[in-house]
């Protein structure tokens, strides 16, 4: 494969095209065969995205406009433009705007797909009941990312809420 450069977003005008009380993805990285998945995501004044762990992938997170904090156990850390700030996996983190918002991108190791692989067959003295339940309801319509959270309302990975929640 012999992949061209392109522009895929001007970030100015990304900005300055989402409404005030926009929530979610503004901007996805979409295109085929790549190894790399980035979006911008923006919080409207006050709004966050609850406490998660990504067991995975290391992110980082570049704050392009507004402000917030990111809570990491038991640290607050200020984010304001330009900051770049690494979590790692299987780092618990969350985030929170300001009054202001907040905009981000993040950047991480493309997902691989979700497979539907063959049941592990347990032997019957030690399993009761039928079986897993279904999942569907916890992977985000928005990036496909499956939620380590039983009751997400907002995605981890691009935040965009969940529907019904």
């Amino acid at each position: 494969m012999n992949a061209t450069p392109q522009v895929l977003a001007v970030l100015d005008e990304l900005l300055a095209s989402a409404a005030p009380g926009e929530r979610g993805a503004l901007w996805h990285l979409a295109e085929q065969g790549r190894e790399l998945d980035a979006n911008v995501v923006h919080l409207p004044p006050n709004a966050g995205v609850g406490e998660h762990q990504e067991d995975v992938l290391d992110v980082l997170l570049v704050v392009l406009a507004g402000g917030g904090s990111l809570r990491t156990g038991g640290d607050t850390l200020d984010l304001a433009p330009t900051t770049v700030t690494w979590l790692p996996r299987t780092s618990r983190r969350a985030l929170e705007a300001g009054p202001e918002g907040l905009t981000y991108l993040t950047v991480h190791r493309r997902r691989p797909g979700l497979m539907i692989k063959p049941a592990v067959r347990v032997p019957a003295t030690t399993h009761e009941g039928g079986e897993a339940p279904c999942m569907l309801d916890l992977v985000c319509p928005e990036c496909g990312r499956l939620s380590a959270d039983r009751n997400p309302a907002f995605c981890s990975a691009c935040g965009e809420p969940y529907p019904g929640r």
